[in-house]
């Protein structure tokens, strides 16, 4: 440990992340903070504050580390198995969390619904997928589902396996949608 280093033990009490977090609630800490909290300690040479530092910059802050491999975490100094599978698990439960639907039924009154319905969702994803809405009579959504994936830029589908699962869903109306991976909108897509 050098001089320079300060270990969250030096820290005052209600300056160390846990603490503040009580105090303050979540949104008040930086991703640093939050980080530290679920790495829980540091290594012998560096503070929880500082390799939760490190980690972000290692991933260039939260988006890249969305996508993180427990090899990727692992890779880090600092980082062994059970800190890498805690991040990750934290990663994951706030992705279901945030695509958390309440049990009443979403209501599609215009096309930004739709679109909201799945944005979150379907940003993130690395290859094409189409999914299709199943609504009720009421405009309700009665069912979603990814009918196909394709490449990084082609999704190529089949009307018949769509309307299989409308019919069998006893669908009133459906909605198509699909993503954009490379970022690119075709003309007329």
């Amino acid at each position: 440990m050098t001089e320079t280093t300060i270990m969250i033990k030096d820290v005052p009490k209600e300056d160390r992340p846990r603490e503040r977090l009580m105090k303050l609630g979540a949104a008040h800490l930086s991703n640093q903070e939050m980080l530290a909290i679920l790495l829980g300690s540091g290594t012998r040479e560096e503070s929880v504050m500082a390799l939760a530092n490190r980690v972000l910059m290692h991933f260039e802050g939260l988006k890249l580390l969305s996508d993180a491999t427990i090899e990727e975490l692992t890779a880090i100094k600092g980082i062994g198995d059970a800190k890498g599978v805690l991040i990750l698990s934290a990663i994951e439960l706030g992705k279901r969390m945030n695509q958390y639907k309440p049990n009443d039924r979403y209501i599609i009154r215009s096309p930004e619904d739709g679109a909201d319905y799945v944005m979150e969702e379907m940003r993130s994803l690395t290859q094409e997928h189409f999914v299709v809405l199943f609504l009720n009579t009421k405009n309700q959504i009665i069912h979603r589902q990814t009918i196909f994936i394709g490449s990084l830029n082609a999704s190529i589908v089949h009307p018949r396996e769509v309307f299989r699962e409308a019919v069998k869903r006893s669908a009133a109306s459906i909605i198509v949608a699909h993503n954009h991976p490379s970022g690119v909108r075709l003309q007329g897509a």
